[in-house]
């Protein structure tokens, strides 16, 4: 019986010869605007913690924004209020003009679709194919019984081609994901990450784990990702010397204040190493 669907277990991919047109598909470029707006975000946690303090930041398209401070600065708590994981104490967190903070339950997830989050581990399924891996980061689209079961719509395989494509693994799509490096895996991610369309590509420390080699390959691939298809980027690290490098914009936090927001050029070494050794005196 013919069906619309494909399983991501088993994806129907053809001869090899059918990737060669693939690599003509780009992702349309996004328009240019704020696509993230943080107001007055603050944190407390039940234990009278606060973990982030009146903090305004803002993101635009095309834009490449990383975030640095020590342990316990309040980076990781500014993505879970991002995401929607923490509800703040008060704020917004406004994506496509909605505050995803006043939001919970099914109104929650439909907002934050346009945001995509990368985490330090790539997180993939290692016996299902790149491709069905790439494939799931559409499942968030299709809320019906057949997604239930991980299966999808047959016309989201040749998008997560482009997308395979987009990080340079599209020769890589029928391979098991258990048997790549770590940078392979984190362009997976990636790849699965685009595959749900997102105007905002959040990245929680994506080269922890990486070698330096595999580190700068994540990172030029976010750099592109901003600059050419027009993603708003925010990324997490705790190398400074990749974000000087990356960067369009340095954000400083430190005992969850904002400490500094400037283009990367204006940002001095000796103010990022502030940001450490204050933590630490």
């Amino acid at each position: 019986m013919n069906t619309p669907f494909s399983t991501s277990r088993d994806i129907p991919l053809g001869p090899a010869g059918a990737f060669a047109s693939v690599g003509s598909t780009k992702p349309a470029v996004r328009a240019a605007g704020v696509r993230l707006a943080v107001r007055d975000l603050t944190m407390c946690y039940e234990n009278g913690h606060t973990a982030l303090r009146s903090l305004n930041l803002s993101v635009s398209a095309g834009e490449m924004v990383v975030v640095l401070g020590s342990n316990g600065s309040g980076k990781s708590t500014f993505m879970k209020c991002v995401v929607g994981l923490n509800r703040p104490t008060a704020g917004s967190v406004k994506v496509a003009g909605r505050d995803l903070a006043t939001l919970s339950g099914e109104a929650l997830r439909e907002a934050r679709l346009p945001l995509a989050l990368i985490s330090q581990n790539a997180n993939l399924v290692k016996r299902r194919s790149v491709l069905a891996n790439v494939c799931c980061g559409a499942l968030g689209r299709h809320r019906t019984l057949m997604s239930a079961f991980g299966r999808l719509p047959r016309d989201e395989i040749e998008p997560a081609m482009s997308y395979l494509d987009e990080v340079g693994l599209l020769h890589l799509a029928r391979q098991r994901a258990g048997t790549l490096s770590g940078g392979q895996a984190q362009r997976v991610a990636v790849a699965r990450a685009l595959a749900q369309r997102p105007d905002v590509l959040l990245a929680d420390e994506p080269v922890a784990s990486l070698d330096p080699e595999a580190a700068d390959e994540v990172m030029r691939l976010l750099r592109r990702l901003a600059t050419e298809d027009g993603l708003a980027v925010v990324c997490v690290l705790h190398q400074p010397e990749l974000a000087a490098r990356y960067a369009d914009r340095l954000v400083g936090l430190r005992s969850g204040l904002l400490e500094f927001d400037r283009q990367a050029s204006d940002v001095s070494s000796q103010q990022i190493a502030g940001l450490y050794l204050a933590e630490a005196s």
